[in-house]
């Protein structure tokens, strides 16, 4: 099993900025990729961004030019920088974790990011 938790949600103008962290725990091996992922109210989870553990990234083309997605290896922490927030950009966002990009079998609970206009 793994376990993650995310951070770093909140409130911010657009235009603004904001770091979301997931802590990482358990059986860290049997993972190979992880991402975040953001489910808008009324709408359905969507890739936000993922990251092989070779290097490999995705992102979503509404996010590329704004959101930068890294990892910690020895912290076991993944990390969204997000800049230039718009309030299309409000959801709840997961961290997700599992065998490859396309098949996340662990995820977070979530934390919220809401952008004024």
């Amino acid at each position: 099993q793994v376990q993650l938790v995310e951070s770093g949600g909140g409130l911010v103008q657009a235009g603004g900025s904001l770091r979301l962290s997931c802590a990482a725990s358990g059986s860290i091996s049997s993972i190979n990729a992880m991402g975040w992922y953001r489910q808008a109210p009324g709408k359905q989870r969507e890739l936000v961004a993922s990251i092989s553990f070779g290097g490999i990234t995705k992102y979503a083309d509404s996010v590329k030019g704004r959101f930068t997605i890294s990892r910690d290896n020895a912290q076991n922490t993944l990390y969204l920088q997000m800049n230039s927030l718009k309030p299309e950009d409000t959801a709840v966002y997961y961290c997700g974790a599992g065998p490859s990009h396309a098949a996340m079998k662990y995820w977070g609970k979530g934390t919220l990011v809401t952008v004024s206009s």
